[in-house]
């Protein structure tokens, strides 16, 4: 494990972060989703892809990177791009940028040559009829100013984390990226679980549509279908 110190906006922030295969030319840096880390994408895809140089991050406020601030989701795209720079990473054809869930946005935002989505958020769904209630009733108990019981309505996402990262997480929740997915000018690559129920599988395939040049791989499992297919993805990326 290492630590990069980034400056951005007068902000400071401490990314943890590893580096696999450091010689090699072609890049793939991964990112994980909301409340997850570095560690759970390097255990799934650590052992394959030798022909890669791996970049594990710890995304500010997970894992241990620090975070005390309310971020969006471009905050979280352009404190990446300086750590990338940082690490003398250029935007080529050898740059694959990998993100799961939350991480699938941030890594949008990056514009790389190669796009790797790995079940990605983006896609504004409906939600369920329980959760519309709780974004009510919490709405009501906010005007009341009775913060003591709103948190126990917090989504399962955020319950244990800092104010700050609650705002974050709101800020971030409901974003619509249909235009920043048809925008998209590069080569993306897309992976889903047909089992997701966080981000569905009609999501991935209209994001697949969105993005002119991409390609779609539904596969068996759930919102973390990647951990049981990481030595298949990759190989599918090291065919390319």
């Amino acid at each position: 494990m290492a630590i990069k110190t980034i400056n951005y906006q007068d902000k400071i922030f401490n990314l943890s972060y590893d580096i696999l295969n450091p010689n090699q030319t072609k890049a793939l840096v991964i990112l994980h989703g909301w409340g997850s880390n570095k560690n759970i994408m390097k255990q799934a895809f650590n052992k394959y892809g030798k022909e890669f140089k791996h970049i594990y991050i710890d995304m500010p406020g997970f894992g241990q990177s620090d975070n005390n601030y309310i971020l969006n989701t471009s905050d979280y795209a352009n404190i990446i791009k300086l750590f990338l720079e940082k690490l003398n990473i250029t935007n080529d054809q050898n740059l694959f940028i990998m993100g799961h869930s939350f991480g699938g946005k941030v890594a949008t935002l990056l514009k790389p040559s190669n796009l790797v989505l790995l079940s990605s958020a983006g896609i504004v769904e409906e939600k369920s009829t329980i959760v519309k209630l709780k974004i009510q009733l919490n709405k009501i108990l906010k005007f009341l100013k009775i913060k003591s019981l709103s948190k126990f309505l917090r989504s399962n996402d955020v319950q244990n984390y800092s104010e700050n990262m609650y705002e974050t997480f709101k800020n971030v929740l409901n974003e619509d990226f249909t235009d920043h997915f048809t925008n998209f000018k590069g080569k993306a690559y897309i992976f889903w679980g047909e089992d997701d129920t966080a981000t569905s599988l009609e999501s991935g395939k209209k994001i697949s549509t969105l993005i002119k040049n991409s390609h779609f791989y539904p596969y068996k499992g759930n919102h973390f279908f990647f951990i049981d297919n990481s030595e298949n993805i990759i190989n599918t990326l090291s065919n390319i």
